[in-house]
């Protein structure tokens, strides 16, 4: 353990509008780092996992949005968590690591012995107490939160491989073409004030080989399209690459859950996520307080008694849930309305939307249950069974149903103030705002 005089700080990158654009129609309306997950804003989830690090002194939130869209959260949540957090806006692009360095001042004020780096569209449970554990055992500059993945989708992140018994990092590649290991980058890090050293000497060497460039004009101006600003510096190809082997970096292993909140569907199957983690954690956080109910229910809702709502279901301010709806696997929020018998299964409904009677909100279905020892999957269109009959699905034996969260069209999508009409069924589609449906739709993007 270290000494109780050391003093820790957080960084975590939250984005910028240009770089959420595959998080619409949801992001049209709200920065996507708050956007509700579980009942809490997306970036809540890292905020809250910092404050259980020992001897925490701040919280940077480093991004390209306008000030005023965080200043009232920022000031909300410092004074809830009792820890400073402060948001410092990029004035342009400076990479994964460049945006650090360009804080260095800030972030090193209160002298820390380490810094925490965290992505805020990563979802997991963030053991960053673990992580500083291990890191002090380590001795390295920096240790890296990682976790086992498929082979199949092991090529859609950073691929690593550290050494079995000393956890030390001994090569690093983003996204290669040919499978290179299950161990992926999960986006989360902790530091030694060194990795300033270490992106400033990137830095340098790229200042030094510009210098030296003798070329032809036209050369140099092919070249200079091809290379990066000398401030722009990526953590995983400049920093990360180059140091694995070298004794300087080491890995921390995660046997716990880890996603990558890219997009609509993924936020759906991450608040789920979370609420079942509330079960063990917060569970006072979860309807009725025990863990009975996996819904996380905010601020004025009004729920008719004979609504069945559950699993995972997150339902925001000033909603209303009329006699006989049926709501699974969905993100309600704020000032929505979904009337009598209509069901929501798979979906986002967005900010003042409102679900007419006898009307379905939902995705396809991958059904997954066993006949008589034989795992069986079998793919419903329309989910006519499953939404008629729910409560039959499990007495059939069906293990669980969900839709295809990385899919553009793999759950349904409502913008802010979308109109679904009475008996209208709408499936795997994506709606923006202000938009009325009075007919039914399947697999469509309405503009």
């Amino acid at each position: 353990m270290g000494s109780s005089e050391e003093r820790v700080v957080a960084v975590i990158m939250v984005g910028g509008p240009t770089k959420g654009t595959r998080f619409r129609p949801l992001s049209l309306n709200i920065p996507k780092p708050l956007f509700p997950l579980a009942g809490q804003p997306m970036v809540h989830h890292p905020i809250s996992a910092c404050k259980k690090i020992p001897n925490l002194a701040q919280i940077y939130l480093v991004g390209f949005y306008e000030e005023r869209e965080f200043a009232l959260y920022v000031s909300s949540i410092s004074n809830e968590l009792k820890v400073p957090v402060r948001y410092l806006r990029e004035d342009k692009p400076h990479g994964s690591a460049g945006g650090l360095y360009n804080f260095r001042d800030l972030i090193m004020e209160d002298s820390p012995s380490h810094i925490f780096l965290l992505n805020c569209d990563v979802c997991c449970s963030f053991p960053l107490p673990e992580m500083l554990e291990a890191h002090r055992t380590y001795g390295g500059m920096g240790t890296i939160l990682v976790i086992k993945v498929s082979a199949e989708s092991a090529s859609q992140f950073g691929e690593l491989v550290a050494d079995p018994d000393t956890n030390e990092l001994l090569h690093y590649t983003e996204k290669p073409e040919t499978f290179v290991s299950d161990r992926i980058n999960c986006g989360v890090y902790v530091f030694t004030p060194e990795i300033f050293t270490a992106i400033q000497d990137v830095s340098s060497q790229r200042k030094d080989r510009a210098n030296l460039r003798r070329v032809s004009s036209f050369e140099a101006l092919q070249s200079a399209t091809r290379s990066l600003p000398t401030d722009f510096v990526r953590l995983d190809q400049d920093i990360l690459s180059p140091l694995a082997g070298k004794k300087q970096l080491y890995t921390y292993e995660t046997m716990d859950f880890w996603e990558q909140i890219k997009t609509p569907g993924m936020s759906l199957k991450c608040s789920g996520l979370y609420l079942a983690q509330f079960r063990f954690t917060s569970p006072h956080l979860l309807a009725g307080g025990d863990g009975s109910k996996t819904a996380t229910i905010v601020d004025d809702v009004y729920i008719h008694p004979s609504a069945k709502i559950g699993p995972n279901v997150s339902i925001s301010a000033n909603a209303r849930i009329g006699p006989g709806a049926r709501l699974i696997c969905c993100i309600i929020l704020d000032d929505v309305e979904v009337m009598e018998n209509a069901v929501v299964i798979h979906s986002i409904v967005g900010w003042k939307s409102s679900i007419g009677r006898w009307s379905r909100v939902q995705a396809s279905f991958l059904l997954y249950f066993s006949w008589h020892g034989t795992s069986v999957i079998c793919y419903f269109p329309n989910a006519l069974f499953f939404n008629q009959y729910p409560d039959n699905v499990t007495k059939a034996g069906i293990m669980f149903a969900q839709g295809d969260y990385n899919a553009k069209l793999g759950v349904t999508i409502l913008g802010e103030a979308v109109t679904v009409e009475d008996e209208v069924v709408v499936v795997n589609s994506i709606v923006l705002p202000n938009k009325t449906l009075n007919v039914s739709v399947q697999e469509e993007i309405i503009l």
